[in-house]
């Protein structure tokens, strides 16, 4: 009975110590991974006891934070701008880890007809025949709004659609599809596949997608805690490739 006590004091004390010696790790993500790193992160606080204090916004919101001395333990970016804050000495030389990848899609409303964008002809024919679109403001830096805007004036249509185009600051798009606001929206589909009432129509046909590697990395300058670095290689396992997959973070050519 008393070595049982013992024992169980013991785990208590242990479990007490633990949960003394947790870190709050503050993470700085870009939206296209915002889902998939909060589930991870919950993961990792019931394995370890370490927390996350989130930050996400689009790759230029974030560059703007850390140009302007922000600090964060990790930052959860696409690759190029990664390499380019590491470039500039915001980021360490060494640390970047790829995590995931991820192409922009199409998303309808829940039960709406799903128009062909099989090719990239089809395509444009969706996108002049929707009453409505929505994508991500260029403006805010984000990796989708920026590039999507490159394929309408590729296209040759940006000047057709702009009437009855809804440019959003960031956050999920597809949301507006939910609700009946917009026809179409063209986001990451990282940002599609978690919003309720949406559904993905499919990607962007292969001549003008944009495929974006997603990859973490560590400040270059204070303290690099254990803690951060631990959460960087927790991401990265091997074991989480299924989901990453479900979460539209696996995209194959």
């Amino acid at each position: 009975m008393r070595r049982g006590l013992r024992l169980a004091l013991a785990l208590l004390l242990a479990t007490v110590a633990a949960r003394v010696d947790a870190a709050e790790i503050k993470v700085m993500s870009a939206g296209a991974m915002k889902t998939i790193v909060t589930e991870l992160g919950a993961d990792f606080r019931r394995e370890t006891g370490h927390t996350l204090a989130l930050t996400t916004g689009t790759v230029g919101q974030l560059r703007d934070k850390i140009l302007a001395g922000e600090a964060a333990d990790v930052v959860v970016m696409s690759d190029t701008a990664i390499d380019q804050l590491i470039g500039q000495g915001h980021l360490a030389r060494g640390s970047r880890v790829d995590i995931a990848r991820t192409g922009i899609g199409v998303a309808v409303r829940e039960g709406a007809p799903k128009p062909d964008i099989a090719t990239t002809e089809a395509f444009k024919q969706a996108l002049l025949s929707a009453k409505s679109i929505a994508y991500v403001d260029p403006a805010s830096g984000a990796t989708s709004g920026i590039y999507f805007a490159t394929v309408l004036q590729r296209l040759g249509i940006a000047d057709a659609v702009k009437l009855k185009t809804t440019l959003t600051r960031g956050g999920f798009v597809a949301e507006l599809v939910a609700r009946g606001e917009v026809e179409l929206a063209v986001h990451q589909i990282s940002e599609i596949v978690p919003v309720k009432g949406a559904v993905l129509v499919g990607p962007l046909p292969r001549e003008v997608q944009k495929v974006t590697v997603y990859s973490a990395a560590l400040p270059a300058r204070g303290t690099t805690t254990e803690p951060a670095k631990a959460f960087v290689e927790f991401m990265a396992r091997p074991a989480f490739k299924a989901r990453l997959a479900a979460a539209g973070l696996d995209y194959k050519d």
